[in-house]
């Protein structure tokens, strides 16, 4: 067994969705999905190609109330590369039986292979063999090279070659109400005989893309000069190229792409670049060169050096190659995020969340610059966090849960329940803790790369106002003479409000309470560390006065830390909530990660219960070391011993369903010095829920890119 390879060897309809997702080809710049390339969108099918921070807002009414949902785009299919005889129909290849099928993902050369033995309903039968890349050197390139090999009949064919705009955001069932018309055909042009371009805007984003596809027919090593005739529609341009094939000789078409969007550098307009571009890419044999080039080096930076064939180092692999192909050193210098489901379809609509806190450790550590790029995606929205700090009443800068292209807060206020079909109040943007994300991980950087310009020209400035984001949240207890934060929404995610309470929000989230404190330390800790010329110039700039500066240091003082019988308290009064008849629901269910939808479908609650979709407080012994937590809570006045963090992990762990995979890599590093062996099993439950699709369902719409990041480093 090679352990860079993925081999899938053999047809599923039902696995079809998942395949894809697994199978993406990107370099950074832009991904497409592993669909077949005579594939079109349907209830198994979904080729979609995604640039990164392509974006584009849309408004929709449902059920009497205005959504307005941001997506990142899927683009026009550009893998269209289809035959079929004269005598038949055009789709004649989607009803024909497959006697073989293999799909091969080659991760260290980023290539896909894929071979189908078919035979339809006349017993003629073909063997269609392709490669695929996306390409790693230039991120504008796309290749394929599909052969046809006919083995028992000889006939006149008609070969299909397509750019298609009539594509929709239509990836996720869920979202199948959401309006998902983003592209406008602007034009399609013949450039040549070879050559086709086809250029689509956002209606509302107006991002341009302009793509070009040239095809060519080769026998042996020939070029055949087979003209081609031109079919239109609205939304897509095609080339029909009519020839005669015999029994077993094969016939070669390459299919060559670039993609330009407007939002590129140095460039006049995408439309030129991508013309320009096509007339000077060679054939699939050398673009697949230098490809292989480009990967060699990057894994040459990134590799883990596994010894082991196991299939675990296979999967370890994958988690790594798809975190490359989304965050490849090509997005250096693009403004652009880390998405939390990849560029690899179209959950959670492409938005960037704190997932970010999982996925920026392996990059600082492996592509240092790919880190500072990301972060330098959130210095860019600083003032929009500003301003959704000053619009919730608050100083400083609010960080959204979700963002996309400018740092507005982009979470839906209303979720579809798949489970009852019914939409209901969403609170997750009640989630502050993006602010301390963000916060560790421009701490974490700069421990590790010592970038003294970075800190002082932007990490400063972002830390120092989420600083003074978190003191102006905390108030102060005269009672108990403790600062407190209220009304948020913890990493749980289940617990949303007090039972029966008329307004949402939790307070004192021990996570995000110790977190605000950690953050607050650091920003002091830089305003120290840095020259004085600099720390006067970040206090004029952001009127940070020494005394609001020192108004910040009894925060790190007094902060109030809930506790119940020895066990750090998730959130306050957390300890009065009902236990939860775990054994009852999982006869009843089956799986019940996602509690929340089966509860609320039931009429029932979250908030009811002594439940977590993922870890929570258990984050803190995930993120900081027991020292440091422990100089923290005494700093505090609290009391936390080796033995109360044990409990307190144990505690959660049977009071977690891991509605997030996520979670279960987090339990399985903290259990590690108690249960060993239990942290294993998780750690592997987490290492195969994208390859097993174990959420039932959601890879098909995108892999999970913080935990496939979680579990390489």
């Amino acid at each position: 067994m090679n352990p860079w390879v993925l081999t899938f060897n053999d047809f599923d309809p039902k696995q079809i969705g998942l395949r894809e997702a697994l199978c993406t080809l990107g370099n950074g710049y832009f991904a497409t999905r592993g669909a077949l390339e005579e594939s079109l969108a349907d209830a198994y099918h979904y080729p979609g190609t995604y640039l990164a921070g392509g974006y584009n807002k849309l408004t929709t009414t449902v059920a009497g109330r205005t959504l307005i949902n941001e997506d990142l785009v899927n683009l026009p299919n550009w893998l269209v590369v289809s035959f079929y005889p004269i005598d038949s129909q055009p789709n004649w290849l989607l009803s024909a039986k497959r006697l073989e099928h293999k799909l091969e993902l080659n991760m260290y050369q980023g290539l896909l292979k894929r071979s189908s033995h078919i035979i339809d309903a006349r017993g003629r039968e073909t063997i269609i063999t392709s490669r695929r890349i996306v390409h790693m050197a230039n991120p504008h390139l796309a290749a394929i090279e599909y052969i046809i090999k006919p083995l028992n009949w000889s006939g006149e064919i008609n070969l299909i070659s397509s750019l298609d705009g009539s594509v929709t955001n239509q990836g996720v069932a869920r979202y199948s109400q959401l309006n998902g018309k983003h592209l406008e055909v602007l034009n399609r042009i013949q450039i040549n005989n070879d050559t086709l371009g086809l250029c689509v805007q956002t209606n509302q984003s107006h991002l341009q893309v302009a793509l070009t596809a040239r095809t060519q027919i080769f026998a042996t090593y020939n070029c055949l000069a087979i003209p081609a005739k031109i079919q239109t529609t609205q939304e897509t341009i095609s080339q029909i190229f009519n020839f005669t094939i015999s029994a077993g000789q094969p016939i070669t078409i390459e299919k060559i792409l670039t993609l330009y969007s407007s939002r590129d550098f140095a460039i006049s307009e995408c439309q030129i670049e991508a013309k320009t571009a096509s007339q000077e890419t060679g054939r699939f044999k050398n673009l697949l060169k230098t490809h292989r080039l480009a990967w060699k080096h990057v894994w040459q930076h990134c590799d883990i050096n596994l010894t082991s064939k196991s299939p675990e180092s296979t999967i370890v692999r994958l988690h790594t190659f798809h975190l490359l192909q989304t965050l490849s050193p090509h997005i250096i210098g693009l403004d652009v995020g880390a998405p939390a489901r990849g560029l690899h379809g179209e959950a959670y609509r492409g938005h960037i969340f704190w997932d970010e806190l999982f996925i920026l450790p392996f990059l600082t550590h492996y592509l240092p610059a790919v880190s500072r790029s990301l972060l330098l995606y959130r210095y860019r929205r600083l003032n929009a966090a500003r301003r959704l700090a000053k619009q919730a009443g608050y100083a400083g800068a609010m960080f959204p849960w979700q963002s996309a292209s400018n740092g507005e807060e982009v979470s839906q206020r209303w979720h579809l329940n798949p489970r009852s079909n019914t939409w209901g109040p969403d609170y997750s943007f009640l989630q502050r803790h993006v602010n301390a994300a963000i916060a560790y991980n421009i701490w974490h950087y700069y421990q590790h790369t010592l970038d003294e310009e970075f800190l002082s020209g932007y990490g400063a400035e972002m830390l120092l106002e989420i600083a003074r984001f978190w003191a102006s949240l905390a108030t102060f207890n005269t009672t108990i003479q403790r600062y407190e934060i209220k009304g948020v929404m913890g990493p749980d995610e289940y617990h949303e409000c007090y039972p029966n309470a008329n307004k949402p929000g939790l307070n004192n989230n021990a996570y995000t309470n110790v977190m605000a404190v950690w953050v607050i330390e650091r920003a002091l800790q830089t305003i120290k560390s840095l020259p004085s010329r600099r720390v006067i110039e970040l206090k004029e700039l952001l009127k940070l006065s020494d005394q609001e500066l020192a108004s910040w240091e009894p925060i790190t003082q007094r902060m109030f830390i809930p506790f119940h019988a020895g066990i750090i308290s998730q959130f306050q009064g957390y300890e009065r909530l009902k236990e939860f008849a775990w054994q009852a629901y999982q006869t009843q269910y089956g799986n019940i990660e996602r509690l929340d939808r089966i509860l609320k479908n039931e009429k029932d609650s979250p908030d009811h219960y002594k439940i977590a979709k993922q870890a929570d407080v258990v984050m803190l012994f995930y993120l900081l070391p027991t020292m440091e937590l422990q100089r923290l809570f005494k700093q505090l006045g609290y009391t936390l011993t080796e033995k109360m963090i044990q409990h307190t992990i144990e505690y959660y762990l049977q009071r977690t369903s891991h509605g997030s995979t996520l979670s279960k890599v987090i339990f399985a590093k903290v259990l590690t010095p108690y249960k060993p062996e239990l942290a294993r099993e998780l750690y592997l439950q987490a290492l195969y829920s994208d390859l097993h699709d174990t959420q039932q369902g959601t890879t098909r719409e995108g892999i999970h890119l913080g935990v496939m990041a979680s579990t390489i480093i």
